[in-house]
């Protein structure tokens, strides 16, 4: 699509604020009550989907032009999909979080960039990854050691897909080494891509890059056909996302599935047991694209119609992401099956999870801005209590790591794995 495909929708919104709270039947305090990270921040209208569809108007009528305030506005979303979700629970011919991502390509398009931006696109292109620094000869040593079959070599029936924050951060592969591990030890017949490991893109895609996602994604599913895989498992939400969703736009159709799912069926299998007791307190963060935006592709072609001149609708219905059906139960139950574990919720749990703050690579572009967004979730875990604070995607875990509540206190980060490590 290209942004003048949204004008109508750009016209159509409402202002009803739905974008930037909590709905009120899900709402439980005023202090976690919002939704928007960037609107929360800035307080400032421009930063909601709302005023993203007015600046997208204002551009096409040709009433302004992308000035800094207009670039900061773009990319300054995280593509947390939470202003789509909220949007959807009050009507469904709004596609909010397309268009914001379509507003960050139609501006990378005429080069309006931030620095780091520039830089993050650089490594992609020279090292097939957005993590700045890290050399592509380096990304499959995190499997040195595991007796991994290298499906660039050998076949096996499931691809582990670590992505490239598990791949190259030094404090986290511990737990990508942990997950790989276990699924081969409980007799799952796993391999890693060897040679030819690249980066998702979905963060690419979140940032407005399609160009660069979609070589990068039209590489790897070749790599995934060539290797004969049936399916991937990754411990990375992007990816998930990226393969569930976007991946399955362009054709790829093997089953993907995130490492929690795995775990969850082999529990509920009797595979895998625990034989330690924690005596812990943990609450759980949704990440944003295992959860909300973690429901899988469903095909459409069609065209929007009018019932009796009014009524917006498609012919035939169009699928309606709403966020319910993204992976929620399934790292749930696996913390519930760890002995002597007590779950304790935040207030902004599943579909209406808060972001962690690193989502578009804003961790990189806007520190000081994902720095407070994931502030915030610590004090929101903080409230509960809880020991640690537990997620399933790396970005989440790293962005959370070193960030303190509005009180100054952390919180223990784990992986969802490590935990289970700790009980087995």
């Amino acid at each position: 699509m290209a942004l003048t495909d949204f004008y109508v929708q750009q016209k159509r919104c409402s202002s009803c604020a739905a974008c930037r709270f909590v709905i009120f039947d899900k709402l439980k305090s005023l202090r976690f009550g919002g939704n928007c990270p960037a609107f929360e921040r800035y307080k400032y209208i421009s930063y909601s989907a709302r005023g993203r569809f007015q600046l997208g108007q204002t551009l096409l009528d040709g009433d302004c032009d992308y000035t800094p305030g207009y670039v900061d506005v773009i990319h300054s979303c995280m593509s947390c999909g939470s202003c789509d979700i909220n949007c959807k629970i009050c009507r469904y011919n709004l596609d909010v979080i397309d268009h914001n991502i379509e507003l960050k390509n139609d501006v990378v398009l005429k080069g309006k960039l931030f620095p780091k931006q520039a830089e993050l696109l650089d490594s992609l292109k020279s090292e097939k990854t957005l993590v700045i620094g890290a050399k592509n000869a380096n990304r499959a040593k995190w499997a040195d050691g595991l007796g991994l079959k290298d499906l660039s070599k050998e076949k096996a029936e499931v691809a582990f897909f670590p992505g490239c924050k598990f791949s190259f951060d030094s404090n986290l592969q511990q737990s990508a080494k942990n997950a790989a591990s276990l699924l081969k030890k409980l007799g799952v017949d796993v391999g890693y891509m060897g040679a030819a490991d690249a980066c998702c893109g979905s963060r690419a895609y979140q940032m407005g890059f399609y160009d660069e996602f979609g070589v990068g994604a039209d590489a790897n599913i070749k790599a995934f056909e060539a290797a004969g895989v049936k399916t991937i498992v990754t411990p990375c939400s992007d990816c998930y996302h990226g393969f569930k969703r976007l991946y399955a736009a362009r054709g790829l159709k093997v089953e993907v599935l995130h490492v929690v799912e795995c775990l969850d069926k082999l529990i509920a299998e009797g595979k895998l047991t625990f034989s330690k007791k924690l005596d812990m307190t943990v609450t759980y963060h949704d990440p944003c694209h295992l959860g909300r935006l973690g429901e899988p592709y469903v095909p459409w072609n069609g065209k929007e119609k009018k019932i009796l001149f009014q009524v917006h609708t498609w012919d035939p219905p169009k699928p309606r992401y709403n966020g319910i059906y993204g992976i929620y139960d399934a790292p749930r139950n696996v913390i519930n099956a760890i002995p002597g574990v007590k779950l304790v919720e935040m207030e902004r749990i599943r579909e209406y999870s808060w972001c962690c703050g690193a989502g578009a690579n804003i961790n990189v572009t806007k520190p000081e801005f994902s720095e407070w967004t994931a502030s915030e979730r610590i004090t929101e875990a903080n409230a509960t209590s809880a020991d640690a604070l537990i997620t399933a995607c790396p970005w989440c875990e790293s962005n959370f790591a070193n960030a303190t509540d509005e009180n100054g206190k952390s919180i223990k980060v784990l992986d969802i794995v490590d935990l289970v490590m700790q009980a087995l």
